[in-house]
């Protein structure tokens, strides 16, 4: 006779105990996606960590996302926390959305260690705070960089590709660029 709790239905037991807290949920490909509210997140995360029957105790990824400018989400940032179960090899993804004038989430790493690099990550990369994280360094940008790369609207600063027909506007641009008649 085996001790392992059975399996239950996440969607189900979080409308059940937390009920306010799921704005809604969708199923993708058999994955079930839990939309809560952005200041429960982390209660959320805790229930289904520790729930009996339940147990995500992985916590595979975090992930964010600009959806400006197409506002046709609740905020302009969507912020995905990726769960696994190991004991019942089954995964769920926690989204919640957060707003653009106060991208402020509570921080995961008091139920995951590994959330400290990732949530550093999005800081860095997103400009979307994590409360109360243990270590809010830059992880990947110098820290005097100014702004935050993945964001939509952040200036590109490409170079332009240089073709046969474009090659004198590149060359004036590049004063130590050779002709294409010097590469023959």
């Amino acid at each position: 006779m085996s001790n392992i709790p059975p399996m239950q239905n996440p969607l189900e037991m979080v409308k059940a105990h937390l009920g306010e807290a799921l704005l809604d949920s969708k199923v993708f490909r058999d994955e079930l996606t839990l939309i809560v509210a952005s200041h429960r997140v982390v209660e959320v995360l805790k229930f289904l960590r520790d729930t009996s029957g339940l147990y995500y105790n992985f916590l595979s990824d975090i992930s964010a996302v600009d959806y400006y400018p197409e506002f046709n989400r609740p905020e302009r940032f969507g912020v995905s926390y990726h769960l696994y179960s190991m004991l019942y090899n089954r995964r769920v993804r926690v989204k919640t959305f957060v707003a653009e004038d106060a991208p402020v989430l509570p921080t995961s790493t008091v139920l995951w260690l590994n959330a400290n690099w990732l949530e550093r990550e999005i800081m860095d990369m997103m400009g979307i705070e994590f409360e109360g994280h243990p270590d809010p360094r830059r992880l990947l940008m110098p820290e005097d960089w100014q702004g935050h790369p993945h964001r939509r609207d952040y200036p590109l600063g490409y170079e332009t590709i240089m073709f046969s027909f474009n090659v004198e506007d590149i060359a004036k641009h590049k004063p130590f660029a050779k002709p294409m008649s010097e590469f023959k």
